[in-house]
């Protein structure tokens, strides 16, 4: 039963035929696990929260950032440097003190997903991570549990419901039905190298607490069989059907994706400080240095002598990558290069490779203190 607090506190849903005491019940019972508290998830976590979500689970393994304030509304500058997991659930505890939060400081990965997915009636996928998103589709399927899908980029986003069976026994697609095979990181970056308009994840992340919320209380029609996409920044949506296929169960956990292709090459490719690699110019060593980063922040400042490839445009220009020689990959801070390192080593073989270790970011403060930063 709901106390008489409670009555008041969700006197609105209340109100509402379609959910009223029963739907609000049907909310306190419900547990929902959040998988990132970015972007996504925190407009997700502030609505369920708010909803009365009897237990929310809060999964995230990083920390909070100064650059994350621009789109990520529930820290504040005084959170940077802490865990995101465990500062989303003392915020969210503020806002309502009568409903259970897990925080979980760990990624999501093939090692703990199983006790996670379990667990929980829902799950929700706030992540920008593609081998995070296969995992939540494969043990979803595999524990036959229903996962909300989000996904931003630049000024666009896309929400879906996954593997969710409706009141007739209808069972929806899956991910793998509308995206078969994972794509490398390379072919669809995230908003760390892209960017991202601040509003567009908070939209984005209202629109999958709307249908975590449907799905518990039995109400509308929920995005099952149905990808929404939304432009913002011309004002557009519009609706793609989505099918279930045949072999979707068997599509699940396929052989050999997630690991390594070339272990071998992986081993070889190694990391360089920005100390060695100023000894390598100034020594005159015959190297390539390749820059990935994005043109306007190449033309704010560059190291002498790299040649500019963008990440997204390395999968078009591999042949214009020397084997011959040592090549060292940097960008802002060790990040993306170390994933084209990665897809290098990876689809080609390459295993003359070398990270430059914090990026140009550490080049301008620890050789170069006169570079520009940003």
């Amino acid at each position: 039963m709901l106390s008489s607090t409670e009555k008041n506190r969700y006197q609105k849903h209340l109100l509402l035929p379609q959910i009223g005491q029963e739907g609000q019940l049907k909310l306190k019972n419900a547990k929902i696990l959040v998988i990132g508290a970015g972007g996504l998830g925190c407009p997700v976590l502030l609505y369920l929260a708010a909803a009365g979500v009897g237990k929310l689970g809060i999964m995230d393994a990083d920390s909070v950032d100064l650059s994350n304030l621009q789109r990520q509304v529930l820290y504040k500058v005084e959170d940077i440097g802490s865990p995101k997991a465990t500062t989303a659930a003392t915020r969210l505890l503020k806002l309502n003190d009568t409903i259970e939060y897990e925080a979980v400081k760990q990624n999501f990965k093939a090692e703990n997903a199983e006790g996670f997915v379990k667990n929980y009636d829902i799950i929700v996928d706030c992540t920008d991570n593609f081998t995070a998103r296969y995992l939540i589709n494969d043990f979803c399927v595999k524990f036959n549990k229903p996962f909300v899908y989000g996904a931003i980029h630049q000024f666009e986003g896309q929400v879906s419901v996954f593997n969710y069976t409706d009141a007739s026994g209808n069972l929806g697609p899956t991910y793998r039905c509308l995206f078969p095979e994972q794509p490398s990181e390379l072919e669809i970056p995230n908003c760390a190298t892209i960017g991202v308009l601040g509003i567009l994840p908070g939209m984005l992340g209202m629109y999958q607490a709307n249908e975590v919320i449907k799905m518990i209380t039995g109400i509308g029609t929920v995005l099952s069989g149905q990808l929404l996409m939304l432009d913002l920044l011309e004002n557009t949506s519009q609706k793609i059907k989505v099918k279930r296929r045949k072999n979707a169960e068997d599509m699940i956990f396929p052989e050999g994706e997630n690991q390594k292709k070339n272990t071998d090459n992986q081993a070889i490719n190694t990391t360089i400080t920005v100390e060695e690699l100023s000894e390598k110019i100034q020594n005159k060593e015959d190297f390539f240095l390749l820059d990935v980063r994005n043109l306007n922040e190449y033309e704010i400042c560059r190291i002498e002598g790299a040649v500019l490839i963008p990440m997204s445009n390395i999968p078009t220009n591999v042949k214009h990558i020397p084997r011959d020689k040592t090549v060292v990959v940097y960008c802002h801070h060790g990040f993306r290069s170390a994933s084209v390192i990665d897809y290098l080593s990876q689809n080609h073989g390459f295993s003359n490779l070398q990270n430059l270790t914090g990026g140009i970011n550490a080049w301008a403060n620890e050789i170069d203190e006169t570079m520009e930063v940003y």
